[in-house]
């Protein structure tokens, strides 16, 4: 059994479990404390278990998408094939909060993008790998890439031994849940990834000083396609889940859709918005239940209300399945603890099933199982006297004949306590009253108002006195015997309660999955929910999914919330035949928001949630990229134009037609001709693909490719020229809207200059010689009637992949393409003689 598990290694294979790190950067990757304490004691050594106990769980990465997100408590194991294997990466990582076992195992290419994407969405409060993939000075790419994106995050070297697939997979048919032991059947074969389970499930033990219940976790195999992926620089442009600003701020898209109440229901939705799905049939089934949520509100305000009493149900059976390795009067005041609160959590189940008047599922009906042994008053209460009582009397009476005993020794020793007080605020006349602290326990209280002490001072009697202002704070020798009596008594009431407590955990063990639905189900129905009150805020429309990009009067959702006003709208179409949109303007015009706007959009759709636009139709996305910001980079010493090349690399490697691409301005680090030369060879690469890729610039030599490609299109952000009546000075307005074509704009940088505090005579010269050095854009001549019938062909196939017009509307439809398609052939001119056509 799993329970015995640590027989296997004691003594000096301990020592060898865990080395922190290698000797050279022992400070980077955690504390040197940890490995000494591996080679001093042995896994089943009790001293061991008080050094590591859980660690502190707070984040070190400064680079992860969710940094901020404090509240991290994921352990990730990573292992690589070898040999021909190399390549072939397995991974498994357990929340210590979520008894959740995900695996996982991929091929990735050598710039390891969807592992260190894949530990960005999980941000990990440490990271173990094979000793060997770290040796001094021989350390894979693999290990030199995850300590370069995670350099806060401790790294942990467990020998290589440990990672063996045959016991990872003993591990998970020892552990997994009857009810997920499908995964059995997915992961027999994925060798890497049952490695690196092993690891993690060997070192957690050691660490936890506890092992997981027979049957009780969850397992789950996640591949690489379940989602589309995002990496974290494109996470971290489009401000996702942390402002780039300030890290404390909630305007990000998460802070405009997080209006969850468990912290389970905030972990999912964050993690949907990192990983968004790809199965068009779940969205649908989202944005089914998200309308129907905002059409009854009823039911809405009722699951509301419900939702928002539940504890941490994640958290909550982390600890029900664990089994401490010692029993301890800490142990089993926890373990009670944690048992008062699953009856809270259950008895808000009725309520739910109340609101959801036809769902009376079996599953519900299993869970009421546990009130057979709680005390039916026992409940979940805050403050350190409510709770205690609580714990004291959480289990029902006459079940233990001792424990009664016990229980009604500890009401007497607190009887006598409130006698004592009461006997001694008579004797002195002072109005003392008994309260209770968790670190002093009983203790007494004084509270002065206006009227003072007797000859100036308190009764001889009263000893370790704290003031503040007017209440005195004190105990004596007496009522000091009558706490350590009642603690002992307590301590009594914690074991035997802990018994009955083992046997009801040892019963809900069995029925544990019962528990992982409802926990699924709450923060499920949560997120729904907060996907439902965003739309209550702002004015929102449900999306469809086709095979086209069209959004009409859309919205930037994060500037919508800050601006507190609605934000001017804009239309987008991409579609198969106009799948590259070249954006031009001047500064300050609104392209890079347009941007962001379209990506944000396309997330929202994808994660079922309803989109700020009139109407809003998307193409599923397989990954999104984007290239935004021209920032250096003084940790790995890249220039901005570096850092520039690195990600249009990385975009390239890594796109496919699927693809959602969003560049912003590139090539502006270099000169302008290396600028626009990068860019053209960019832009027909991409061309080469069916992605959608919006592509701003401000080299307008690129808008030529209209004339070259029929899926190019031109489009512009429109600005406007007035001039002061009194000094004839002229301005600028930017509408912030988008139009066809090209921009006319020139020299805006100079206006954009004009309106800093440049000296006149300074930008005067500097239009004198950028209007001398200025060329005439490239001319290639225009195949109209191509273009035209380029298009007139791609509209008609998608009228017939996605029209649901009735026959009359169609009709209309096609009348008015081919009107179209004949104004356009009139204005391209008569065609070309023959021999003359445009190659």
């Amino acid at each position: 059994m799993y329970n015995s598990s640590t027989d296997e290694v004691s003594g000096g294979e301990a020592g060898s479990l865990g080395k922190k790190g290698v000797q050279e950067t022992a400070t980077s990757y955690g504390p040197a404390s940890l490995s000494s304490a591996f080679s001093q004691h042995s896994l089943n050594d009790s001293s061991t278990s008080q050094k590591l106990s859980i660690p502190r769980l707070t984040s070190g990465s400064s680079c992860s998408s969710g940094s901020t997100n404090t509240d991290a408590s994921v352990i990730v194991a990573v292992v690589e094939g070898r040999g021909l294997a190399r390549g072939e990466i397995g991974m498994a990582s357990l929340n210590l909060k979520c008894p959740e076992l995900v695996l996982s195992q991929f091929a990735d290419t050598g710039t390891y993008a969807k592992v260190i994407t894949k530990i960005h969405i999980l941000v990990p409060v440490e990271i173990l790998m094979p000793d060997t993939a770290c040796e001094k000075g021989k350390g894979t790419k693999l290990f030199k890439l995850i300590t370069e994106n995670f350099p806060g995050v401790p790294f942990t070297a467990i020998q290589r031994k440990y990672f063996n697939e045959k016991k990872g997979l003993e591990y998970i048919q020892q552990l997994c849940a009857p009810e997920y032991g499908t995964v059995l059947m997915e992961v027999q074969a994925k060798y890497y990834c049952l490695a690196a389970a092993a690891a993690l499930l060997k070192y957690l033990e050691f660490l936890q000083n506890s092992v997981y219940a027979a049957k009780s976790l969850k397992v789950t195999f996640k591949g690489s396609e379940q989602t589309a992926m995002i990496d974290s620089a494109s996470a971290y442009n489009l401000e996702l889940v942390v402002n780039n600003r300030d890290h404390r701020s909630e305007h990000t898209l998460l802070g405009v859709l997080n209006h969850t109440k468990t912290p389970g229901g905030a972990r999912r939705l964050r993690s949907n918005i990192l990983e968004p799905l790809v199965n068009v049939d779940t969205i649908n089934m989202r944005l089914d239940a998200v309308q129907e949520l905002l059409q009854d509100e009823e039911l809405f305000f009722g699951l509301k209300n419900a939702i928002c009493h539940f504890l941490d149900v994640d958290r909550l059976l982390s600890v029900l399945v664990q089994i401490p390795k010692q029993e301890t009067v800490q142990a089993a005041e926890a373990k009670i603890t944690h048992v008062i609160q699953l009856k809270h959590t259950l008895d808000l189940v009725p309520q739910l099933r109340t609101v959801f008047k036809n769902c009376n599922t079996p599953l519900l009906k299993q869970l009421s199982s546990i009130k057979t042994v709680i005390n039916p008053d026992t409940t979940y209460l805050k403050g350190s006297l409510n709770m205690r009582t609580q714990k004291c009397y959480a289990v029902r009476p006459n079940i233990n004949e001792f424990l009664d005993i016990a229980r009604r020794a500890y009401t007497e020793i607190v009887d006598d306590i409130a006698v004592l007080v009461n006997q001694m605020g008579e004797k002195y006349g002072l109005p003392m009253r008994t309260s209770f602290s968790t670190s002093r326990g009983f203790f007494i209280q004084l509270k002065l108002d206006g009227s003072v002490l007797p000859r100036g001072s308190l009764p001889p009697e009263c000893i370790k006195v704290t003031k503040h202002k007017n209440n005195y704070c004190f105990t004596t020798a007496d009522l000091m015997k009558m706490n350590g009596r009642c603690d002992e008594a307590l301590r009594e009431i914690f074991h035997m309660s802990y018994v009955v407590i083992c046997q009801l955990l040892s019963t809900i063990h069995g029925h544990i999955h019962c528990l992982y639905k409802l926990s699924d189900a709450v923060s499920m129905l949560d997120m729904l929910l907060s996907l439902a009150n965003a739309c209550t805020i702002s004015d929102y429309v449900r999306p469809e999914f086709t095979d086209t990009l069209a959004i009409k009067q859309g919205r930037h959702p994060i500037l919508e919330r800050m601006a507190r006003q609605q934000p001017t709208s804009n239309n987008a179409y991409i579609s198969e035949g106009s799948n590259f949109v070249i954006i031009t303007g001047p500064n300050m015009s609104g392209k890079s928001t347009y941007l962001k706007q379209v990506a944000l959009c396309q997330i929202m759709a994808q994660i079922g949630s309803f989109v700020p636009a009139e109407y809003a139709s998307f193409r599923l996305a397989g990954q999104i990229f984007t290239r935004i910001g021209v920032d250096d980079d003084f940790e790995t010493n890249s220039s901005s134009f570096m850092l520039e090349m690195k990600e249009i690399s990385y975009i390239i490697h890594n796109a496919s037609d699927r693809s959602l691409i969003i560049i912003d301005e590139l090539g502006r680090g270099t000169s302008a001709e290396e600028g626009v030369g990068i860019c053209h060879s960019v832009c027909e690469f991409l061309l080469g693909l069916k992605a959608f890729t919006l592509f701003a610039t401000h080299f307008l030599e690129l808008c030529q490719l209209e004339s070259l490609y029929p899926n190019v299109e031109n489009q512009h952000m429109e600005v406007q020229h007035t001039r002061s009546g009194d000094t004839g000075v002229e301005h600028v307005v930017y509408t912030y809207l988008l139009k066809r074509g090209c921009s006319e704009e020139r020299l805006y940088g100079l206006r954009a200059a004009e309106m800093t505090a440049l000296p006149p005579n300074i930008i005067q010269e500097a239009r004198t010689i950028a209007s001398k050095v200025s060329q005439q854009l490239m001319v290639y001549p225009k195949s109209h009637r191509q273009r035209a019938l380029y298009r007139l062909a791609t509209r008609l196939l998608q009228a017939a992949r996605n029209s649901r017009l009735d026959p009359d509307s169609l009709r209309m439809y096609l009348k008015g393409l081919k009107k179209q398609f004949e104004s356009e052939l009139q204005s391209a001119g008569p065609p070309a003689a023959p021999g003359t056509q445009d190659e």
